[in-house]
């Protein structure tokens, strides 16, 4: 007699293993503490850009401070100082 070679078996079941409430519990935990993650990256990130503000702000003063006494004839470096609280 010659070996059936699995053909005709019928194919066993699989079990529906993530169906089950305890299954799926640490699918949902874990899907939710990627969406915290992302939101708090998010909120770091608007933090961040909030707090380098004034200092764009204060930049562009400084620049434009530079620029002016340039104009009435003092060198860059002259003016750097003048901008800075120099006499």
């Amino acid at each position: 007699m010659a070996k059936d070679k699995g053909k005709g078996k019928s194919p066993k079941k699989c079990k529906n293993l993530s169906s089950s409430k305890r299954r799926r519990i640490p699918w949902y935990v874990f899907g939710g503490v990627g969406l915290a993650t992302r939101g708090l990256a998010a909120l770091a990130l608007v933090v961040i850009a909030c707090k380098m503000y004034p200092l764009k702000q204060e930049a562009a003063f400084f620049n434009g401070c530079v620029e002016e006494t340039r104009k009435n004839g003092k060198s860059v470096s002259a003016a750097v100082r003048f901008c800075n609280g120099g006499i």
